[in-house]
């Protein structure tokens, strides 16, 4: 600008000014413009009056009067004195009138706000409390809203670095119908005991730390550990054990780390109090057992969600001083795998037939819900002509195909060198300038497997073609890790149409497990009756929200998905029955014992591709006649 400031730019540069000095400048300002319009209008008002008095003094007597009453200063008439006084009481009373609604109005607003911040104290006894926030806490509190259905009343109480009512928002959304159990949500840092004591911790029935998701990186191989997140996790476990205000009695904690590395640091923060898991090891696990037998994903999300079939520990005198196979044939509408002794606290999956059942012992069976594990008096039968003998079977070397690298594909090629038979070949196709470095590093103490590998776009179907898939027993699609999560499920899906699409030129099926990040890209995804979908979060989430229940299924499922304990198996129908024959699970249970194994369930060919169960039947009952053909297998707990 050049030149003079116009008169206009001088009144307004003066008015701003005049505006920035606060209140008291507002409060001037907010007079003047109401003198300025209220006098000359109660004037025209005694001016337009019928009534008008005659006399001056008269007239500004009801000019007076209209503008006291305007701005309620009563509008005494008298000496010059007593009208001041009177101004002064009224301006004192309007003074205080409005400083109290404003005080009133004020208070009221910040309770709300704090309200709405969820900054108060929760008061709930018996309840669940979530540390943190990520996409566990839907499937955790869908899960705990099942669990707690058979309760009038029952609380979940979030507490997290987020606004409260994004909180809530979300979980409505995403959670619609949560029945008889409470959602509370508190903003707070999880690692800070301060705010970890709005959730009131020391009256929870069980406190679950949800693992923060992996921070983006640029590496071809982002480690939770090194980006913080795992860290988080250790520090909220020590605000919990460390603070000053923590109970006497112990808590029970349940918590997942995602890098193995963070794992002891994590035990060592909760110590007793805490069972931790890692995430990375239990979802290669997973993958290994599931690659090798279809359907294993299937079982494992039935028998980890409360919607379905789970493990229970149920004390039965009637059962004392009697054996686990008597054990077996007790149950009509449950299926025991083991027991929790009552002498050390062991968990004893699968024991010897003739173990004999000691008081106090409890038995681990998988049953509809906690109340159903009931003794039946059942008189049964076994078909004696129906059992057969496994027929022996040569193992033989493997061919399995690995597409993409994450993470968990060294542990994932550990884990399979414990699996195969000596010989067996593993051909790793990836993207990435260190893949080859990567690998040399996984393969270091492999006994059993032969690995190679070669770059290239597993999305490009030139890639796949040229890798001769039908060499190949086993193919293994992870999910890339140095990308966002809806990108790597993204290309995760083309890449199995491709080999669905390629799979059309084979004489066979080829059974292909599958790592996604998003459950719901599942429903997506094309699939075929040999297909197995892990979706590492939700398996995690439906394992803590188990552990949170019951402390003792940690241990139960440390056994499951350690390659050296007892796992679920599921193996040649023809195995254990006659072909074709019509018999009841009693049977099939009894076969299975004579093997050392224990039988759970059944899975049925010609029903894998129908959802939701895809052909599994969990603990069936045993006395409904079943059929069994040469393509239907038998779940079994066992140890090989």
């Amino acid at each position: 600008m050049s030149g003079n400031p116009s008169r206009r730019a001088r009144l307004r540069y003066w008015f701003d000014n005049t505006m920035s000095r606060g209140t008291p400048a507002l409060i001037g300002w907010l007079s003047a413009i109401c003198l300025v319009i209220v006098i000359p209008v109660s004037a025209l008002l005694v001016w337009a009056d019928k009534n008008t008095p005659t006399t001056l003094g008269n007239q500004l007597t009801s000019v007076w009067q209209n503008t006291a009453d305007t701005f309620k200063l009563g509008g005494a008439v008298g000496t010059p004195a007593f009208v001041a006084f009177s101004v002064i009481l009224a301006l004192v009373a309007l003074f205080f009138a409005s400083t109290l609604v404003g005080l009133i109005t004020a208070g009221v607003n910040r309770k709300i706000m704090d309200l709405r911040k969820g900054r108060s104290m929760v008061l709930e006894k018996r309840h669940t409390v979530l540390l943190g926030w990520s996409d566990q806490v839907f499937p955790i509190v869908s899960e705990l809203v099942l669990a707690n259905a058979n309760l009038s009343k029952s609380a979940v109480v979030i507490l997290a670095d987020k606004d409260k009512v994004e909180m809530e928002d979300e979980i409505h959304a995403k959670v619609r119908d949560t029945d008889t159990t409470k959602v509370i949500c508190r903003t707070g840092s999880p690692m800070d005991p301060v705010d970890i004591d709005l959730a009131n911790p020391h009256e929870a029935r069980s406190i679950i730390v949800l693992t923060p998701p992996v921070k983006d990186s640029d590496s071809a191989a982002p480690c939770a550990c090194k980006d913080g997140s795992d860290a988080e996790v250790v520090k909220t476990l020590l605000a919990i054990t460390q603070s000053p205000q923590r109970r006497e009695q112990p808590y029970h904690i349940v918590a997942s780390v995602q890098c193995g590395h963070s794992l002891e640091a994590a035990r060592l923060a909760g110590g007793a109090e805490a069972c931790v898991a890692g995430v990375d090891d239990i979802s290669a696990r997973l993958i290994v057992q599931t690659s090798r037998q279809p359907g294993l994903s299937v079982v494992y999300l039935d028998l980890l969600n409360y919607a379905g079939d789970e493990f229970y520990l149920s004390a039965e005198p009637t059962l004392t001083g009697r054996t686990y196979a008597e054990a077996l044939f007790a149950y009509d509408t449950s299926s025991p795998v083991g027991l929790l002794r009552a002498s050390d606290g062991a968990i004893v999956l699968n024991p010897p037939s003739d173990t004999v059942i000691a008081e106090g012992d409890r038995i681990i069976a998988v049953s509809r819900d906690d109340d159903t594990v009931i003794v039946s008096d059942h008189a049964y039968e076994i078909d004696e002509a129906a059992i057969v003998s496994p027929r022996p079977r040569e193992k033989l070397p493997e061919s399995i195909l690995l597409l993409a690298w994450n993470r968990r594909a060294a542990t994932i090629i550990q884990q399979l060198d414990t699996y195969v038979p000596a010989g067996s070949r593993l051909h790793v196709v990836a993207r990435g300038t260190e893949l080859k470095r990567l690998v040399e590093d996984a393969r270091k103490g492999l006994t059993n497997l032969e690995v190679t590998c070669e770059t290239g776009d597993i999305t490009h179907p030139g890639t796949l073609k040229g890798l001769g898939i039908g060499d190949y027993e086993h193919v293994i699609v992870l999910g890339y890790d140095d990308v966002d999560s809806a990108q790597a499920d993204n290309q995760t899906l083309v890449t199995l149409l491709h080999l669905r699409d390629l799979e059309n030129t084979l004489s066979r099926e080829l059974p292909v497990v599958t790592e996604m990040t998003d459950d719901r890209n599942r429903a997506l995804a094309p699939i075929s009756e040999s297909d197995d979908f892990i979706v590492s979060d939700k398996v995690i989430s439906l394992l803590m929200t188990q552990v949170s229940e019951n402390r003792h299924l940690a241990r139960l499922f440390a056994d499951l998905f350690s390659s050296d304990g007892c796992e679920i198996y599921l193996k040649p129908a023809g195995d254990y029955v006659a072909l074709q024959h019509e018999l009841d699970f009693y049977t099939v249970v009894e076969s299975a014992r004579r093997q050392g194994q224990s039988a759970i369930g059944y899975r049925v060919q010609s029903e894998t591709a129908q959802p939701p169960s895809f052909g599994i039947h969990l603990n069936p009952d045993k006395k409904e006649r079943i059929m069994l053909g040469a393509a239907d297998s038998v779940i079994v707990m066992a140890e090989e």
